[in-house]
């Protein structure tokens, strides 16, 4: 699945129609904030498990495919997993295993890398429930309410904005390869680093003067560094705190828990 065709479908999950797409986004950034938070101090993994099961209750909620949700986990899981899979080796403790080269495998090493596993895999959740529903420039300006620096607000609208765009540009170059019978097949691994170069290089330089382009035109509307972002009012509804003081309820729960036991 390409760049544009897993944007195209994450936009079209962002636009459903839920309880969940119908929250505020300010809410919903609360939420996650909260829920990663708690994922990242909790020592437990019976904690992790329980709110990750209650992550899937909002998905469920939320009306998003299963098989999306899937995909962009393991998608992602890779990226940190793989220090959660060397702590068995890493980490002192009680010797289940001895391997060669003075590697063991250790107790304490498989319930850490265990415990970064469901920390990595909740917090994943967590930004995949805010990302899939709550549209971009939606999530921009939810962030802005909340007192988001201008600055960081601009950047990361032009950023969501033009993100097509920088697509369409490479999208360009690779069809100019291929009109030209572009081809690695058979070459030197030292020739397909310098061709890999040479396209990065030239996506560089046609997204700096695409960028050129699209500044002259902001200057020509108007935009000046003074400009601030249009942030349009909107109030937080009775249904939106409700659901936020549901999850906050289930965290303090998750987090006290340990003394009730």
């Amino acid at each position: 699945m390409g760049l544009h065709s897993s944007i195209a479908h994450m936009e079209k999950e962002v636009y459903k129609d839920s309880v969940m797409h119908k929250l505020d986004g300010r809410i919903k950034i609360i939420m996650a904030l909260g829920m990663i938070i708690y994922a990242v101090t909790v020592p437990d993994v019976t904690s992790l498990l329980l709110l990750e099961s209650y992550l899937f209750i909002l998905l469920f909620l939320s009306r998003l495919s299963l098989l999306y949700v899937m995909t962009r986990i393991l998608l992602i899981l890779p990226f940190g997993g793989v220090i959660a899979l060397f702590q068995p080796f890493i980490r002192s403790g009680i010797v289940l295993y001895s391997l060669p080269f003075g590697l063991a495998i250790t107790y304490e090493g498989i319930l850490f890398g265990l415990l970064l596993l469901f920390k990595l895999i909740v917090c994943v959740t967590a930004i995949i429930l805010l990302s899939s529903t709550t549209p971009m420039q939606e999530l921009v300006g939810s962030a802005r309410r909340l007192g988001l620096p201008k600055g960081f607000a601009l950047l990361l609208g032009l950023m969501t904005r033009y993100l097509f765009v920088f697509y369409d540009v490479f999208q360009r170059i690779r069809m100019a390869q291929k009109t030209r019978c572009f081809s690695v097949r058979g070459k030197s691994y030292k020739w397909v680093l310098e061709q890999i170069g040479y396209t990065i290089g030239t996506l560089f330089i046609r997204a700096y003067e695409q960028g050129e382009r699209v500044y002259l035109s902001m200057l020509s509307r108007g935009y000046n560094p003074d400009s601030q972002m249009y942030v349009s009012e909107k109030r937080i509804g009775a249904q939106d705190i409700a659901v936020m003081t549901m999850t906050l309820l289930v965290i303090g729960c998750l987090a006290s828990a340990k003394y009730w036991l």
